[in-house]
Parts: structure tokens; C-alpha cells; sequence
């Protein structure tokens, strides 16, 4: 058995430029230099998606390691620090504590973090969404791990042929249930579809190795009010009896819905843009998601590329464009508006106790 590597994505919006559109040069600046100066970590890369700093880090210290997690927590808190010299929006917004307590979970930051031991060659996809909350991974996800018409290795690959595992998250609950797919598709399905509620949180093969794992925190469950959707990461691990690199890209080829867009409130399309175009504007948005690729070669991030700057998603783009044109029309109307039971965190819970009187019996 050989050494094995930590893969951890940790990201925050520690602040906006403009409003909540992207991330100052001069956090990222500060970030990399953190990190650079640090020796707990093989290598990192930082990205950015929208107002969101994303921390990608190889280590040797396992998941959940209080080390990389206090080091990640240091890098958003002077990150802040700079947000708040440049008045940007919402400076520290995601950081929910005064102190860090030994594990960034439950303190704001998303956490996105496998162990393995790296095969001969490990391509590694780290898809980083902005303005959209965890259950947007459950649809391109089912695709990937479970979906024969997106991704053919299902059944001509024969290390793939068994299928994979898909621990399901209850985000209201917090409990956790695990469908051996394709046999209890039907049976996961009927959770997965309320991603607002439901989550994947990671996919395994069936002899128990990790394949992809995503954050499921929910802020607005952990502050009590909203405070900024949560922003979600994905880490994908490709090909040798795991999906190759297209099959993985392939469900963002069409845009679905996802919860989020201009105040955490409204449905929209999840449009995959390049990096440098992670920058959503219009009604703060469309929600955007970003894939990177690396090859990890001893740790060692060799990467990134930027695939969604490729121009077979142009279209996937333009459909995007169409599906907000759309929908927009409806302004605070469901299904755009999101439905009252999203709507706790905002004002409604105001306007209902201003008006609780003025109700009557029929």
C-alpha cells in the first residue's frame, strides 16, 4: 500500500468586488501568499468562482485535519482583513465564528475533502459554483455516477458495470442513507429530486473507494438568518474504472435550475463559464460553475485546465441566456421566487408578523 493524499477544497466569501460579483485581486494575492509561506500542505491552487475564494490543497494529513483546516481558516480571516481596508461587500460574511475551534464544519467555510492512495495517473475534476446552495450537484452527479445516457462506461466499461454507491445527506435532519446504484435508483431518486433538503454528499465504488465527494453545509441552517448562499464545491475523480473526463463534463453541456441566484431567493440556470468569466452580474447572476482539471503527480497539482472555457459550451451558454430571459419574467413569482419554505431565512417571517392581525377566519 502506498502513502496516501488528502485532496481538500475549502472556500469562503470572505467579501465581494463589486457588490457580489468577484473577488479583488489584491484577496487572492493575499490568500496565495498565506498558503505560499506555509509548510503543512505538498502544493494548492487558488480559484475563484463569482465573490468566492476556493483554496484547493494537497496534504498528507487526512480529512478533517485540524492543521489544514486552522491553516485555511488564518488565510480567509487575513483575507477579511483586506476586504475590510477596501470596503468590499459583505467582508467576512462567511465566516460564522470569533474563533477557530478545530474544524472549519459548522463555522461557515464549505468543505469538499477525499483520501486516497493516487493511482498511476489521477485526474482529478474540482467543479466551484456560485450563487446557487449544495443540491446543485445532486442532478449532474446522478448523471455521471448513474446515468448510461450520459456516461457510456456504465455499460461498456466493465469495471464500471456494477455501479456506484451514493451516500444521501438529510440537511434537515442530519442524517445520512447510502443507495447501492442502479439497484435502488428509483428508491434515491425520490430523495435526491428535493435537493434543497436532500444531498449527495460522496459516491463510492462498490468495493468502498471515493469517487467524488461535495460540501453540503447550509449557512443559513448554522447563522439562523441568510447570510449568502452557500457556494458549493465538487471534487470528481476520473477515469481507470471511474468516469472518463467528458462524462464527467458532460451534464453541464445542459444547464439545469438550481436554488440561489439574486438574494439566495430565486430559481436559475446553472450556466459553466471559464474562470475569468465567473462573474455574475446580471440580478446577480446566473448562477455560474466552474471546472477545473488536474493531474496529481505526487501531490503535486498539475493543472489547472480551465474546461469550460472551451467553446463546446457555447451553446450550453446561449441556453442559459434563453432559460434567465425566461424565467425572469416572473419576477416574485414561484417557481423563479423560491417557495415559502425557502423563504424563512428573509423578510417573509417580518411581513407575516407585521400582518398576523390582520388575518381573519373565513
Amino acid at each position: 500500500m502506498g502513502e496516501k493524499i488528502t485532496l481538500s477544497v475549502i472556500k469562503a466569501d470572505v467579501g465581494g468586488f463589486v457588490g457580489h460579483s468577484t473577488v479583488h485581486p489584491e484577496l487572492l494575492k493575499k490568500a496565495n501568499q498565506v498558503l505560499a509561506e506555509r509548510k503543512e500542505l505538498i502544493d494548492f491552487f487558488v480559484g475563484t468562482v463569482g465573490d468566492d475564494i476556493n483554496l484547493i490543497m494537497t496534504h498528507k494529513k487526512g480529512v478533517d485535519s485540524e492543521e489544514i483546516h486552522k491553516l485555511a481558516w488564518e488565510t480567509f480571516l487575513a483575507c477579511t482583513e483586506v476586504a475590510k481596508q477596501l470596503k468590499l461587500y459583505g467582508a467576512g460574511q462567511d465566516l460564522l465564528a470569533d474563533a477557530f475551534s478545530g474544524n472549519v464544519k459548522g463555522m461557515g467555510p464549505g468543505v469538499a475533502e477525499m483520501e486516497f492512495e493516487e493511482r498511476k495517473s489521477e485526474p482529478i475534476c474540482v467543479f466551484m459554483a456560485d450563487k446557487t446552495e449544495p443540491g446543485a450537484w445532486n442532478l449532474p452527479l446522478y448523471k455521471i455516477f448513474a446515468d448510461p445516457f450520459n456516461t457510456i462506461g456504465l455499460v461498456i466499461d466493465p469495471k464500471m458495470h456494477a455501479g456506484f454507491k451514493f451516500e444521501v445527506q438529510d440537511l434537515m435532519e442530519n442524517k445520512k442513507v447510502v443507495f447501492d446504484c442502479p439497484e435502488e435508483i428509483y428508491d434515491m431518486l425520490v430523495f435526491i429530486g428535493a435537493p434543497s433538503h436532500y444531498c449527495i454528499k460522496n459516491i463510492y465504488t462498490k468495493s468502498g473507494e471515493i469517487a467524488a465527494t461535495s460540501t453540503t453545509q447550509r449557512l443559513n441552517l448554522m447563522a439562523g438568518r441568510y447570510v449568502g448562499k452557500d457556494d458549493p464545491v465538487c471534487i470528481v475523480r476520473c477515469q481507470s474504472g471511474l468516469p472518463a473526463v467528458g462524462e464527467v463534463l458532460e451534464p453541464f453541456a445542459q444547464p439545469h435550475l438550481v436554488a440561489g441566484w439574486m438574494r439566495g431567493s430565486h430559481m436559475g440556470p446553472l450556466m459553466p463559464v471559464s474562470m475569468k468569466n465567473a462573474v455574475p452580474s446580471r440580478f446577480d447572476g446566473p448562477p455560474r460553475v466552474v471546472g477545473l482539471g488536474f493531474q496529481l503527480a505526487e501531490g503535486k497539482l498539475v493543472g489547472p485546465q480551465d474546461f469550460f472555457a472551451d467553446v463546446g459550451f457555447d451553446k450550453a451558454r446561449e441556453l442559459a441566456n434563453d432559460v434567465a430571459n425566461y424565467i425572469r419574467r416572473m419576477g416574485p413569482f414561484e417557481p423563479h421566487r423560491l417557495g415559502l419554505n425557502e423563504m424563512e431565512y428573509t423578510t417573509m417571517p417580518d411581513v407575516m408578523q407585521k400582518l398576523k392581525d390582520r388575518f381573519q377566519d373565513l
